[in-house]
Parts: structure tokens; C-alpha cells; sequence
């Protein structure tokens, strides 16, 4: 049986125009930036300087907190200097720029591909590896790992979650990866389970993507603890929250409920993978796959890429009609965020850069809303898009509040279904970010 979420949902076409492309290792840049904020929480902070050399693996920044996350060198070279560079959320933010000399690596990382499927470390050295390592979650939400890996006094987990829907159209990079790095990525299950005690991962998988479903199924036929369950396809499929209900029937709660409050924890899959890096080949996130794809391009790809590459050279690399590209996003057509500039960096949480020719990439004209309830039937969280986008229009938050517009997940299914072709989440965003804000400030008093 094809399981599902039950509530919402739309379902964009697939456009996985780069899905039969093999993994191509970018050449190293001829500079990285490489930002100090690349994952949920609190910067890292640099522990380097100008003039500085570094080899590839090296720590550049060290975490500032527990939700935090450390940042190392991608390439080795000098450091340049450390100045406000534009980063993929449009704005300035702290960054180390670091011209390449060679490729040197640090001490004691295994840069072989033989498969290293013995487990040595303890749990608790698990968790410190993770943490060391630099690694956050590869899906986009870049949730420092070894956060979920210290599950809280009083918290229990029943399942791990490997979440290999990648439910976006045009994105292509678990898919890649599963099929070419499967028995890394069972290594990587297996790591994550001995850390959290847990005897069940369930790797879940859209149903678009048969030949990965049949290879891991191949992989796991004698492995009880692991199991394969195609889902239907879906959008949002590959949220936790929906992944969660479709694998388990169980509801995590709202803001600030955690997939652990329901005895879970997920993992983004190509998070497992880095994970099995960290843990059994000593290598920190330096590098990650990124598809380059969309109907601007020629030669959509899947590329293995340092952090701090900028999107100039995947671009480049890709073959992207420049005269055709009306709009570059960082990310999926759905949840992703436009770029304003090439020259931006690849960061732990980019997972594809789409470029759309300029006839997909125009809004469409709005009009009013004519209250028919298409937002409301697709929300996957049961809100009233319509009316949350009006109340954070006229600066209501106090009743968005109310409405629980902090449990929105930011799919964008309302505004990809409106046929006024009204800016939905671009209003919920807003409400939602200013409620949040009002509820931290509230905390402080």
C-alpha cells in the first residue's frame, strides 16, 4: 500500500530533468566564501584570521552554542580576509574568504572511496563526532545534527526517520546519491541508530523513484532493523510532519512540538551520508551534491561541490542560457528563494540551484480573491491561507496568532494553487516572522 499524509497537498509536475545524471565532482574554486552562518542557531565564530593558511578540513569557525554549528576550510589556501559578503538569504553576513593554493588535506581524513562499513565509535563518541564534524541537516533546514542525535531526559525514541522523499520538483540530489552511494548511506542508518539506541529506521521514499526503492530494498533484504516504504507523490511529502503521519499516523504537535515529542527523529538522507563521512572517514561537511537544473539550462547536472563555490561557476558548469534565465533560485521551485546575484556561495544547505526561462519565472497578475477555498483545501497543516495572508497584509498578528499561522510550514501549496494568483505565502511569511518575534519578546519579560 502507497502511504500518504492525509490532509492537503498539490502535486506540481516532476521536471526531474537531471535524474539519470551520475554525480560529477565541480573542479575546487579558485576562492571560497564560506559564510559564518550556514545552519539554524547561533553563527559560528571564526577562530582564524587573515593571512592564515588552511588545509582542506581544517577548522575555521567554531560553534557558538549548542544549537550552532562548527564551519571548516573547503579548500586549502590563505585566508584573504573576513568581511560581509551577500549570502543566499540576500543580505550581508559574516564570511571567511580564502584564496586556493593546491588541495591539501588536513591529517587524518580519508579522502579514499572504499566503503567502510565497521562501526568503532561509542554513542556518545558518535555525538561528538557529528558535532565536531560541522554536520547540519542537507534537506534545507540545516538543524545541527548532533542536536538530534542528544535526545532530551524524559524524551524517548521509537523510530529514526531517513526522509528520501525530495519532494521538489526538478531536485535530484538524494536520488543521485541513493543510487550511488546506497551502501554508504545504510552504513550512515546504521551510525545514527547505534547513537540513539534504536533498533528502527524506516527509510521513506516517493514512489517516483523506483530504481532507488528497488536498490534499497535490494540492500536491506537482510537487514530487519531497516525497512523501505514507497509514499505516494506528493508535495509536501517530505515534510517531517508529513512524513511522520504518512509512515507512522502520528501527529506531531505544533510549534514548538519536535518530531521527538512523538518518539521520532529524522534525518535528511544525504545528512546520513555526510554523517558516515564524519564518523567513519574523520571528513567534516565540506562539500555536498547540488543539482543544477531547469529548462534554462543545457546540461542539467548533479555536481559533488565545495562549500563556498560560487553559483557563477555551477551556472557555468551546467551550461545555463544566461539570455533565456529569467529567474535563479536557490533551491526548489516551491520553497526556494530567488538569487539576486551570482556570486553568491554554495552553503551546507543548498540543495540545488533551478533556473527558470523568463516565461515560467513571471508572476501571474493578482486579482481578487473570490473565496474559493483552493488554499484551504490544499493546506497540509488545515489553516486558512486566505485569511492569515489578509491579516498579515493589514497587521492583525495578534489574531494571526490566534489563527496559528506559526504552524505553518512554508510549502507554498496555497500560493501555487490560487487562481488569482494572489502572493499567499509571501504574506504568511512575513505574519509568521513578525508573531514569532512578538512571542520571543513576550519570553524576555
Amino acid at each position: 500500500m502507497i502511504k500518504t499524509f492525509p490532509k492537503g497537498g498539490v502535486h506540481p509536475p516532476d521536471n526531474k530533468l537531471s535524474c539519470d545524471q551520475k554525480i560529477v565532482r565541480l573542479p575546487v574554486p579558485e576562492q571560497a566564501i564560506v559564510p559564518l552562518s550556514q545552519h539554524i542557531g547561533a553563527p559560528a565564530k571564526a577562530v582564524v584570521k587573515p593571512m592564515d593558511l588552511v588545509k582542506v578540513g581544517d577548522l575555521l569557525a567554531q560553534n557558538n552554542g549548542f544549537i550552532s554549528a562548527n564551519i571548516h576550510a573547503p579548500v586549502s589556501g590563505k585566508i584573504m580576509k573576513i568581511d560581509d559578503c551577500i549570502d543566499v538569504s540576500g543580505y550581508k553576513n559574516k564570511s571567511i574568504i580564502i584564496k586556493t593554493e593546491g588541495d591539501s588535506f588536513a591529517e587524518g581524513i580519508d579522502i579514499s572511496q572504499d566503503l567502510n562499513e565497521e562501526i568503532r565509535l561509542t554513542p556518545q563518541q558518535i555525538t561528538e563526532r557529528v558535532a565536531s564534524s560541522g554536520i547540519v541537516g542537507l534537506g534545507g533546514a540545516t538543524f545541527p545534527s548532533h542536536v538530534k542525535l542528544s535526545v532530551p531526559k524524559g524524551k524517548t525514541c521509537d523510530y529514526l526517520i531517513i526522509n528520501a522523499v525530495e519532494c521538489e520538483p526538478y531536485l535530484t540530489a538524494d536520488h543521485r546519491l541513493m543510487l550511488e552511494k546506497g551502501k554508504e548511506i545504510l552504513t550512515g542508518i546504521r551510525i545514527i541508530l547505534k547513537a540513539l539506541d534504536v533498533s528502527s529506521a524506516i527509510i521513506g521514499i516517493e514512489n517516483n523513484k523506483k530504481d532507488a526503492i528497488t536498490y534499497l530494498e535490494t540492500l536491506t533484504k537482510n537487514v530487519p532493523e531497516i525497512s523501505v516504504q514507497a509514499l505516494k507523490v506528493q508535495y509536501p511529502q517530505g515534510g517531517e510532519k508529513q512524513l511522520i503521519k504518512a509512515l507512522l499516523g502520528r501527529e506531531v504537535p505544533a510549534p514548538p512540538g519536535l518530531p521527538i515529542d512523538v518518539g521520532c527523529v529524522v534525518f535528511n538522507v544525504g545528512t546520513v551520508f555526510a554523517i558516515y563521512e564524519a564518523v567513519q572517514k574523520n571528513k567534516p561537511l565540506i562539500e555536498r551534491v547540488v543539482t543544477v537544473t531547469g529548462k534554462a539550462v543545457k546540461k542539467p547536472s548533479n555536481f559533488l561541490v565545495r562549500i563556498g563555490t560560487s553559483v557563477q561557476q555551477l551556472m557555468q558548469a551546467a551550461q545555463a542560457d544566461m539570455d533565456q534565465a529569467g529567474k535563479i533560485i536557490s533551491g526548489g521551485p516551491m520553497m526556494g528563494k530567488a538569487l539576486n546575484s551570482l556570486d553568491i556561495p554554495v552553503v551546507k544547505g543548498t540543495s540545488g540551484i533551478l533556473v527558470l526561462p523568463w516565461e515560467d519565472s513571471k508572476r501571474a497578475e493578482v486579482e481578487n480573491c473570490i473565496r474559493c477555498g483552493r488554499c484551504v483545501t490544499v493546506c497540509p497543516l488545515g489553516l486558512e491561507p486566505y485569511l492569515l495572508s489578509k491579516l498579515s497584509q493589514k497587521a492583525f498578528f495578534e489574531r494571526a496568532e490566534d489563527e496559528d499561522i506559526i504552524n505553518c510550514i512554508e510549502c507554498g501549496c496555497c500560493s501555487y494553487t490560487c487562481p488569482s494568483g494572489r502572493p499567499l505565502l509571501d504574506f504568511i511569511r512575513h505574519g509568521k516572522t513578525t508573531v514569532m518575534n512578538m512571542i520571543k519578546q513576550r519570553g524576555k519579560k
